[in-house]
């Protein structure tokens, strides 16, 4: 029999009572099953009133630096215990690359906000947001803001492709701003997020009821939040919408945040033609955000901008790094790509490239195609790197289809207003580079890019030694972006925890503001 994976609700590992109606989830690689999930049966009402009444009151007792002790805490028992999450993410057709940058990516972020808890929040309970502002001519009455912790619950909805990291991304802020947890993995990937948890429960770091799992449906969940609640939501935007389209979530106006598909771009500058080092920074970066994960990242590389004279060049050097990505089976020798997460997303990803060839040509690659090392082509979820060129800029498929998968497509432009433009035809991106050596260069591109997108990277020779990558969030910046991208952010520092937490304006004397503020 499939096992089944259980939701920690209420204080208890729950099991679903039919668990023969769940979803069957198989392994990427060789597409055996590895579980069946399903929440049926389960009390969403008596999930949200264990947060509320449980773990929300515990966590607010706690001082910022306190909560921060949770966070380190956790970081460092987590981190004892990485081989067993590599070994089950292999099963979800991660190289072991992969695996570090989801694992140890989401025990990073967890270790970061220990530290903005520690060394940059006071040793209290309450955020002081600015200076006390005079109010009153002869100095007796003035005014500030706080910020104080929301007696409500998270909810958060996550996406497959990092089971890890997407989980303890959003969970870090929240702690650390006294809010308790719901955490709903997405299905596909949901047996690795529940060893994550099975973990942190029985560590006995976080207060009970600081958080729960539910592996399956959310069911009526969303139906039983309130207006001191919140969710934040990554995948798709389509599903998102109908989310936040919900009847409660709209009345009692819970505070909903989306990360959402995204056609994020590169774009390569005029200075940094064939034979500088800027030009191989692009070539290798690109590749490297077609690679990781099998392509499947929110931040990934969907649109690479280059001047039009050397879109011939770019698509020769990547067809050339392209041809020494070796992909198989993620456990064997050599392999350097894994599989999609499932058979049902390589489709999806399938059926992007199909639309994506109504708009340019597929220059390396075949979707229906891939010869993986060690492993069966047809029950594995694999799929070999794609790259196309749009030769038409009137064509709408690049800037509107995203093929969550190793697939990229080259545009060319031919000024720099006319890169700026065809980014914006993305609606609204996540992520965006830039790769340069010029300076006015990279100050007109940053600043028209800048409206359309939640974090933009400017590469150059000086920079790419201690440079993060096109495609890595850090806790300490915005993670987000406008438009299609959702409109939400997660991460960002001190600005994710105060999400959790209402700004309240305060007047009063100077001594009442005193102590109400410490």
């Amino acid at each position: 029999m499939t096992t089944p994976l259980r939701s920690y609700a209420a204080g208890r590992w729950y099991t679903a009572p039919d668990t023969e109606s769940g979803i069957v989830v198989s392994d990427a690689v060789t597409g055996d099953p590895v579980a069946v999930v399903s929440s049926s049966g389960l009390d969403m009402g008596a999930v949200r009133d264990h947060a509320t009444g449980l773990g929300g009151p515990a966590l607010r007792e706690l001082t910022f630096p306190q909560r921060a002790g949770l966070l380190k805490a956790l970081a460092g028992y987590l981190k004892e215990r990485r081989p067993a999450y590599y070994a089950l993410s292999h099963r979800t057709g991660a190289t072991l690359y992969d695996s570090k940058f989801d694992v140890d990516g989401g025990i990073g972020v967890l270790s970061a906000y220990a530290g903005i808890g520690a060394r940059g929040l006071p040793d209290d309970t309450v955020l002081t947001v600015d200076e006390p502002h005079p109010l009153g001519r002869g100095g007796g009455f003035a005014g500030r803001h706080l910020a104080v912790s929301r007696p409500g619950v998270a909810v958060q909805i996550n996406a497959y492709n990092f089971p890890v990291w997407g989980m303890l991304e959003k969970l870090a802020p929240a702690v650390l701003a006294g809010v308790p947890s719901i955490v709903k993995p997405a299905t596909p990937t949901a047996f690795l997020t529940e060893l994550v948890v099975r973990d942190v429960i029985g560590s006995g770091i976080l207060p009970e009821g600081a958080l729960q799992l539910v592996c399956g449906s959310v069911g009526d969940l969303l139906d039983q939040l309130g207006p001191q609640d919140s969710v934040a939501f990554t995948g798709s935007a389509a599903t998102g919408r109908r989310l936040r389209g919900n009847s409660t979530v709209l009345g009692e106006t819970v505070r909903f945040t989306v990360e959402a598909d995204s056609l994020n771009c590169s774009v390569l500058g005029p200075d940094a033609g064939p034979g500088t080092p800027e030009f191989d920074l692009y070539v290798a970066q690109l590749v490297t955000e077609m690679a990781v994960k099998a392509g499947q990242k929110c931040t990934a590389i969907r649109r690479a901008l280059v001047p039009s004279e050397y879109v011939p060049a770019v698509v020769e050097a990547v067809a050339d790094r392209l041809d020494q990505v070796v992909v198989g089976n993620p456990t064997s020798a050599g392999v350097t790509m894994g599989a999609l997460a499932g058979l049902a997303q390589r489709e999806d990803v399938r059926t992007a490239v199909r639309t994506l060839a109504n708009g340019a040509r597929i220059v390396v690659g075949d979707p229906e195609k891939v010869d993986p090392v060690d492993a069966d082509p047809t029950r594995g979820a694999f799929l070999a790197p794609i790259l196309l060129v749009a030769d038409d800029p009137a064509r709408t498929e690049p800037h509107d289809v995203e093929a969550f998968g190793p697939v990229s497509t080259v545009i060319g432009y031919d000024s720099v207003d006319g890169a700026i433009a065809t980014a914006a035809r993305g609606r609204g991106s996540l992520a965006a580079s830039v790769i340069t050596t010029d300076p006015q260069f990279a100050r007109r591109v940053v600043r028209g890019l800048g409206p359309w997108h939640g974090r933009v990277l400017v590469l150059d020779r000086d920079s790419a030694p201690e440079s993060t990558g096109h495609g890595s969030p850090m806790p300490t910046l915005l993670h987000g972006g406008p438009g299609r991208a959702g409109g939400g952010a997660e991460l960002g520092g001190l600005e994710s925890v105060r999400h959790h937490m209402q700004v309240v304006a305060v007047q009063g004397s100077p001594a009442v503001l005193a102590a109400v503020s410490r």
